[in-house]
């Protein structure tokens, strides 16, 4: 027997995602001694600080090591919930909100007991690889709302809206922006917000986990929080991972609508169960002290982010327009170069250069590259990129 024949049809078809394939095989040939620098990573390069890990420590030592509630612990729903009305401006509790194994379990809960067969999700290009795949995987139909570097990827409404049909059940958002770093302003929300007061069957998925992590002269705005009629049709994603440099530790939160929280909680009681009881210990200490205690690893994206994006402007073939959040710089290829895929290829071996090509996240004349290692692979990195281009 084929073994094909043995798997579902939709397990066939998911595909794993790039951003961590080629994150994985630049690790696998620095580990074989090749001379590889890694701009493709999005992962903090900073440890996690030590006020998280002690509250974590704390509690493995007063034996906190059980199971727990699937829907997370009770004071960590607290706090967030907390976070959100007083950080947000969202009038939530902690019914409303669900502990998760990251975000990216919190999009994957939501799409599941969200979405039917058929359903279709509106999804702004660039996008984060796992939007689409994860929609797919619940059946339902990605339908892609192109934006362009030009424009700095502005989403455009009126292209937005065109997109609707009686089938379009979901929205997802994701500012500030993996890839581009873009930050959505009040305006741009507040027009979204237009477009779901007309199309009440539509529901939307806001991805901030990037939140804390922006320029100091610009502000995140929370769509629930400047639209509270639509609070019970907005769902907010968000996590540890990034701001809190927690990616190995596994903390997400789903918050929205508590009739689909509840149900939420009901699919990951038949999954994944409760997540790490200590861990989520650490996180309580996190978000209570939130931003105090990451202040200088948010300085010093910033500051790696503008060093980035002055490096890319001054190189020949690539355009860039700047943004302000996130830890990636998202630059457009000149048309005399290959496509994405072809010049990532080239730079991982003629360079020993990683980074990530666009059409990973919809848009193949696009690379990401990650400020999220010190200044000195930055350094290094743009060096091996301009080589390579001038060598083309």
């Amino acid at each position: 027997m084929n073994n094909t024949d043995s798997i579902s049809q939709r397990a066939l078809e998911l595909k794993p995602s790039l951003t961590l394939e080629i994150s994985a095989l630049a690790q696998s040939l620095k580990n074989q001694g090749k001379d590889i620098c890694s701009l493709s990573a999005g992962e903090p390069d900073f440890d996690t600080p030590d006020f998280i890990k002690d509250a974590a420590i704390r509690a493995i030592k007063e034996g906190q090591t059980k199971y727990g509630p699937a829907g997370g612990d009770p004071e960590l729903r607290e706090a967030i919930a907390y976070k959100l009305k007083t950080v947000n401006n969202i009038l939530t509790t902690s019914e409303n909100v669900q502990i998760t194994n990251g975000g990216k379990q919190a999009i994957f809960n939501l799409i599941q007991v969200l979405l039917n067969p058929g359903d279709e999700v509106l999804i702004p290009c660039p996008y984060w690889v796992s939007y689409p795949a994860i929609t797919r995987f619940a059946n339902a139909i990605p339908i892609f709302v192109d934006s362009y570097p030009e424009t700095g990827f502005e989403l455009d409404i009126n292209k937005l809206e065109q997109n609707i049909t009686n089938k379009t059940k979901l929205i997802i958002l994701n500012s500030p922006c993996n890839p581009s770093g873009r930050i959505m302003n009040l305006e741009e929300l507040n027009k979204i917000a237009e477009v779901l007061r007309r199309h009440k069957h539509i529901y939307v998925l806001s991805d901030e986990i990037y939140e804390f992590l922006i320029s100091p002269n610009e502000k995140h705005y929370s769509l629930s929080g400047i639209a509270p009629d639509l609070i019970d049709r907005v769902f907010i994603v968000n996590g540890f991972a990034k701001a809190w440099a927690m990616t190995g530790w596994r903390v997400g939160y789903l918050q929205g609508n508590v009739e689909i929280i509840k149900k939420a909680i009901a699919l990951q009681s038949q999954s994944t169960s409760n997540v790490c009881t200590f861990a989520q210990k650490g996180a309580i200490a996190a978000i209570k002290n939130s931003p105090k205690g990451i202040d200088f690893m948010i300085n010093s994206y910033n500051e790696r982010r503008n060093k980035l994006t002055v490096a890319i402007k001054d190189i020949k073939n690539l355009q860039l327009e700047s943004q302000h959040g996130a830890f990636y710089a998202f630059p457009s290829l000149n048309k005399d170069l290959p496509d994405s895929l072809e010049f990532c290829k080239m730079a991982l071996e003629r360079e020993g250069l990683a980074i990530i090509p666009g059409i990973a996240f919809g848009n193949d004349r696009c690379i990401r590259i990650s400020c999220s290692v010190s200044e000195e692979i930055i350094n290094e990195g743009i060096q091996r990129l301009t080589n390579l281009i001038q060598n083309l």
